[in-house]
């Protein structure tokens, strides 16, 4: 048995189709007393629209995708979870991929037969694309970006500032009267400007605090994982002064710390007191709960989806950088009672 149509709706409320297409679809404005009118008949008649004609009938399929580098780093996990979320509240269905920060399966993304046709939009964490070739991509597949690899230029692109997160995470290090604070998961390279522009926040907070940088404390790392922020700090407790504190540029590398710490019989923090970035929920349980810095995740995928759903209905607003807010979280690794 068919269920109730848009003049089954129309019918009831006593008003016209048009009307009633207005309130489902939201392509007019509409009264506050007629949408009230329409939407107690639609739930009177449980109406439900068919999603896949209308998108059909506008050319679209419903469905955006969220690329990612690696899934199995909770950050992303936990910010697929909130895009699903906010897509969801505009009817969108979401499919999540990664590339492993492979710079061919980026690319593969670009092409004209690219499987992300299949899709009205595309939010993007890169790590080896350009901004050339995103714009030279054989595809027209409109594409929101997230993270710092490809800012400023020419697309809408949505991060958090990251020098003014190190920046802070680095004074309030200083601040516990710490004066030797390394920091782990530099990247000097043309892929790197998350890791590099934490980099400069760390370097602002010692100048603010007239401190030079001892350049043996900064430590590079290929990835953000948890066995590479043990391997640096084994590292940096082999020097002959070793630090009293840790800046990690994400909080898989701080557990990685700290696992380090632990073995070589350092207490945290009496010790050496660490701080993480992206407050993923496993820094909440850790031992001792881990210190960190926390973007918006909820933010992020809000305004990176309504960013996207606006190029994708045609939307003029000009590309830009949408700032996201962070705030730092105190934790038991830098001294602050357990809860």
């Amino acid at each position: 048995m068919a269920g109730p149509t848009l003049r089954d709706v129309a019918k009831r409320a006593n008003v016209s189709i048009r009307t009633v297409s207005n309130v489902v679809n939201g392509y007019a404005p509409v009264s506050a007393e007629l949408k009230a009118r329409v939407q107690a008949a639609l739930d009177e008649l449980d109406y439900r629209p068919n999603l896949i004609a209308r998108n059909l009938k506008q050319g679209r399929t419903g469905m955006i995708a969220l690329v990612v580098p690696e899934l199995d780093v909770p950050y992303f996990a936990e910010l697929a979870r909130q895009v699903i979320t906010a897509a969801r509240a505009h009817g969108y269905v979401v499919m999540v991929d990664q590339t492993d920060g492979d710079g061919e399966r980026e690319r593969e993304l670009l092409g004209r037969d690219s499987r992300a046709t299949m899709f009205d939009g595309l939010l993007l964490s890169p790590l080896t694309i350009t901004a050339d070739e995103l714009r030279a991509r054989g595809n027209r597949i409109p594409v929101v970006l997230l993270g710092e690899h490809i800012g400023g230029g020419g697309f809408h692109h949505v991060a958090i500032d990251n020098v003014a997160a190190a920046r802070e995470a680095t004074a309030h290090l200083l601040g516990l009267g710490r004066r030797r604070v390394a920091a782990i998961g530099d990247q000097p390279y043309a892929t790197g400007e998350t890791a590099q522009l934490r980099t400069a926040g760390y370097r602002q907070a010692h100048a603010r605090a007239g401190l030079e940088v001892d350049e043996r404390l900064i430590v590079p790392t290929p990835r953000f994982h948890r066995a590479l922020g043990a391997e640096a700090m084994e590292g940096l407790l082999a020097l002959p002064e070793p630090p009293d504190a840790v800046f990690c540029y994400n909080d898989l590398l701080a557990m990685g710390a700290m696992r380090a710490l632990t073995r070589a019989g350092r207490r945290v923090p009496d010790d050496v007191a660490v701080v993480g970035v992206d407050d993923i929920e496993e820094g909440q349980y850790s031992t001792p709960a881990l210190t960190t810095v926390a973007p918006d995740k909820g933010e992020i995928a809000r305004r990176a989806v309504e960013a996207l759903l606006g190029l994708i209905g045609g939307s003029p607003a000009p590309p830009h950088d949408i700032v996201i807010p962070h705030r730092l979280i105190v934790r038991e690794s830098t001294g602050a009672p357990a809860a």
